[in-house]
């Protein structure tokens, strides 16, 4: 009888072991969510405009865009490729510059804008090429690179080749002014 005990006892054993065993494969790994039928839009969906309203960071350069109406343009066709200053670039100028800008839209505010805009879409690796890039204000911007920082006439390029449907957009430190 006691035979019997202990192979009972040491089957019971072998099997808990297998069991355990088995406890240190990993899970299964989670079934992937279905998708909704509202989905944000990836980047290369939206337009320029999209793009930078939905990224939070240039919420002065939208409504500066806007009041100068130039979104409808910046949402065409292109393609683009726009310099764009954070909401923080827009603070390094004095006190009241961008609400004097906005008091007259479509005279020095829009000449800025446009100074901030290349028509094509060129990518980091393109603009680093050039010396120089023509704006769709008509002016050249200055291109410069030094260990491998770029600058884009004296405003340091902090984010490349953030793409949209129309274009690309290249984050900047600051405001840049075209000449008088």
């Amino acid at each position: 009888m006691k035979l019997r005990v202990l192979g009972i006892g040491t089957a019971l054993l072998v099997v808990l072991l297998l069991v355990c065993a088995g406890c240190t494969q990993p899970a299964t790994p989670p079934a992937t969510p279905t998708p909704t039928a509202i989905s944000t839009p990836v980047p290369e969906q939206m337009d320029i405009v999209e793009t930078a309203v939905a990224d939070g960071r240039f919420t002065t350069l939208v409504a500066a865009i806007q009041a100068a109406d130039l979104a409808t343009t910046l949402s065409g066709p292109g393609p683009f490729t726009v310099f764009a200053p954070t909401d923080d670039a827009f603070n390094k100028l004095p006190e009241g510059t961008v609400e004097t800008l906005l008091q007259d839209p479509e005279g020095q505010l829009s000449q800025i804008l446009l100074y901030h805009v290349v028509p094509g879409k060129l990518m980091a690796s393109d603009v680093v090429q050039q010396t120089s890039l023509t704006t769709v204000q008509g002016e050249p911007l200055t291109i410069t690179v030094q260990n491998q920082t770029v600058m884009v006439d004296g405003a340091m390029v902090i984010i490349t080749d953030i793409e949209t449907k129309n274009g690309v957009i290249h984050v900047i430190d600051s405001v840049m002014i075209p000449p008088a």
